[in-house]
């Protein structure tokens, strides 16, 4: 019985070293998350990275994702124009030359979108880099419909979700 009480210190610090809470594991799950998304995006629309020196009130800001999505939280003043149901018609008013940023969950279907905006002329189009999911990683702030500060995020999906390392996962 005495050994075992001894061995279990050293246990658990073997864990707590070596297991969930190693940052060489958390590290590598960062990776993984950026070489998922790398592979998704063909680079057809520049990207923009969240927390980067630009500032992201020059653009006007696009959310394309599903409405129910959007409906949990987007990024602030954030206007939704979908991506199944997208129409050119939902920006009409918007001027051709103002830069637009677009996102969605992780930048696959905003990529999608970006590229349908540079087809119809619009000539400034930018893709968030990890979309909304690298947004609240970055521990940036997020809105409900309200224009009220949010942690809760849509999560997509429960597998997508373990990309998530901040927020409230929602699943509606």
């Amino acid at each position: 019985m005495k050994k075992m009480e001894q061995g279990l210190p050293k246990n658990i610090l073997f864990l707590f070293f070596f297991g969930w809470f190693n940052p060489f594991v958390m590290l590598s799950q960062v990776n993984k998350y950026h070489e998922f998304i790398d592979n998704m995006y063909q680079y057809s629309v520049p990207l923009f990275k969240a927390g980067s020196l630009h500032d992201v009130d020059d653009f006007v800001i696009l959310d394309a994702r599903a409405k129910r999505e959007y409906n949990v939280s987007h990024l602030p003043g954030a206007i939704w124009v979908g991506y199944e149901d997208f129409s050119i018609k939902r920006i009409s008013d918007i001027d051709y030359t103002i830069p637009l940023l677009v996102y969605c969950s992780v930048g696959y279907r905003s990529e999608r979108i970006g590229e349908q905006l540079q087809n119809a002329g619009y000539q400034h189009v930018y893709n968030l880099y990890g979309g909304i999911f690298e947004w609240v990683n970055q521990g940036l702030t997020l809105e409900n419909t309200k224009g009220q500060a949010t942690l809760k995020i849509h999560a997509y999906n429960r597998d997508w979700a373990k990309w998530l390392e901040k927020g409230i996962k929602v699943y509606q």
